[in-house]
């Protein structure tokens, strides 16, 4: 939890994390990622390997990437459908999460301080950093919406 009087650029990882986070099985299907994104209302997530550990990121320019290799998303059979959903087609339902993540993630410590964070969110053109344990497990996620909620609240004080 942030705590919102402490100086902005004393703040971590921790203090402005995520805790509630999809993790992505790196054999999903790729449709099946794109729905369970959809359903948790998320741009992207880690990719996690059978340990559990961090070897990718999944977000909605991957899907534009698929789509752009001439695999058009379907039209949806729900309502509450993102531009970037993709709905299960059996021509490609062989296809993983694997075969189209960002198998470079950007991951951080608990302890990396907000202005760390945000010059690497620069630096790589990312909205998201992963935080991680020492395992290389998921515990968090910093978003770009983070750092910039604690810059409006540091501002309100």
């Amino acid at each position: 939890m942030v705590t919102f009087l402490q100086p902005l650029l004393t703040r971590k990882a921790a203090d402005l994390m995520s805790h509630t986070i999809v993790l992505v099985p790196r054999e999903m299907s790729l449709p099946g990622a794109a729905h369970l994104l959809a359903q948790a209302r998320v741009s992207g997530a880690p990719v996690v390997d059978e340990n559990g550990r961090c070897i990718g990121v999944l977000s909605t320019t991957d899907f534009l990437h698929y789509a752009e290799k001439g695999k058009l998303p379907c039209h949806a059979k729900s309502h509450s459908v993102y531009s970037w959903q993709i709905v299960e087609n059996e021509e490609h339902a062989e296809e993983t999460v694997e075969d189209y993540m960002n198998t470079d993630p950007v991951c951080v410590s608990p302890g990396t301080p907000i202005g760390e964070i945000a010059h690497m969110m620069i630096d790589a053109h990312i909205h998201r950093v992963i935080v991680v344990d020492e395992r290389n497990h998921p515990v968090g996620i910093v978003s770009s919406t983070d750092i910039l909620a604690a810059v409006a609240h540091a501002d309100a004080h």
